[in-house]
């Protein structure tokens, strides 16, 4: 019994560690994309920047590919809570702007995470049973939104988010003045204004 009881926190302490060092790797990842770019996070960098070795880098993520693709799934969930956040905080006003003004917000503020999220290639599936959950939920934010209108629900998700992408992107590359941001989401929110049901 003792010794099942030692191997069962022996078990529990080596999983702890194993996921503090793959929160690691991920955590220098980003920092570095934030700081220098993707094209720096590489696996020898990331191995002298934390101190392990590069083999370890690829026992939690078997290549770069995996480290990037890690990088973008814990962004979905960020991305994912805070359209929540602000969907569910609305007491007045309208939702759909609350949620817009949000994910652009989160556009604009993690730059480097938001371009490992959509701009770069991923294997990550969109849309297909393998999907990760952390898309499905970000995604389901948006779903929520347009929850009166049946079988249009997930086009019309679509249509926001796309838009929403393209006014991030315009904006991030200064194709879009930050000056009318506001104006952008408004019009777009009364695009998106269907009767309730």
């Amino acid at each position: 019994m003792a010794t099942n009881l030692a191997a069962s926190r022996i078990a529990e302490r080596k999983l702890r560690d194993r996921q503090a060092r793959r929160a690691q790797i991920i955590s220098a990842a980003r920092r570095i994309a934030e700081l220098e770019g993707w094209p720096n996070v590489t696996v020898r960098r990331l191995s002298d920047e934390i101190s392990y070795s590069q083999p370890v880098l690829y026992a939690h993520f078997g290549s770069r590919e995996g480290i990037i693709a890690a990088v973008a799934i814990e962004g979905f969930q960020e991305l994912g809570l805070a359209l929540e956040k602000a969907r569910k905080r609305v007491k007045r006003g309208s939702t759909v702007e609350s949620v817009a003004s949000a994910y652009l917000e989160f556009a604009a503020s993690s730059p480097a995470l938001y371009e490992v999220m959509f701009l770069l290639s991923l294997s990550v599936r969109f849309d297909d049973p393998a999907t990760p959950p952390e898309l499905r939920f970000a995604f389901s934010q948006l779903m929520e939104l347009f929850p009166g209108q049946r079988s249009k629900s997930e086009v019309l998700s679509e249509l926001f988010w796309a838009s929403l992408h393209g006014i991030a992107e315009l904006t991030r590359t200064k194709r879009f003045p930050r000056s009318r941001q506001k104006q952008r989401v408004r019009a777009l929110v009364e695009l998106f204004k269907f009767p309730k049901r």
